[in-house]
């Protein structure tokens, strides 16, 4: 681009990173966010969001947890996509301890948790053995107005397996 003297700008950065985030190429993805300033060129959501999914892609979720960090400093702000992001990469990254506090700090930053959200959350505390969590988990979602899918049953009941709780494996069934 330079040489055909085309500032790269936002959009072209953006389409650039979530390239680099379906490919897994996580590294890649940071580096193209950190050559922003350098081309006078303002990340936004979008780029925030498409990086921190390149972390959790690659598991790297202290990069994502980082990147999520850096959002108010430049005037990003967080959605329910980002903590979505962060929360699968902590998921990933064995940190149930951290994909539940994202999910505490989700009201504050007006962003409303969904369906996957809870997904995240309830497959972090399985894979941490928190069956207790996990199962706690699936009960606010009536409250919250989402509906468990297969995904959240299966976590849950994988949880309880994992837990020696074969009692509340065999309740979610039926």
């Amino acid at each position: 681009m330079p040489e055909a003297k085309a500032v790269p700008n936002q959009i072209t950065y953006n389409a650039a990173i979530s390239a680099c985030e379906k490919g897994g190429q996580w590294q890649l993805a940071l580096n193209l966010l950190s050559l922003m300033p350098e081309a006078k060129v303002v990340p936004d959501e979008i780029t925030y969001n498409a990086a921190i999914s390149a972390c959790e892609k690659g598991g790297r979720w202290q990069q994502a947890l980082n990147l999520l960090s850096l959002m108010p400093e430049a005037k990003a702000v967080p959605n329910e996509i980002t903590y979505n992001a962060a929360i699968s990469a902590c998921e990933k990254g064995g940190q149930w301890q951290q994909a539940l506090n994202l999910l505490s700090l989700m009201p504050e930053a007006k962003a409303v948790p969904n369906q996957i959200t809870y997904n995240a959350d309830i497959s972090a505390c399985e894979r941490g053995g928190q069956w207790q969590l996990a199962l706690n988990l699936l009960s606010l979602m009536p409250e919250a107005r989402v509906v468990p899918d297969k995904i959240t049953y299966n976590a849950a009941i994988s949880a309880c397996e994992k837990g020696g709780r074969w009692q509340q494996a065999l309740n979610l069934l039926s």
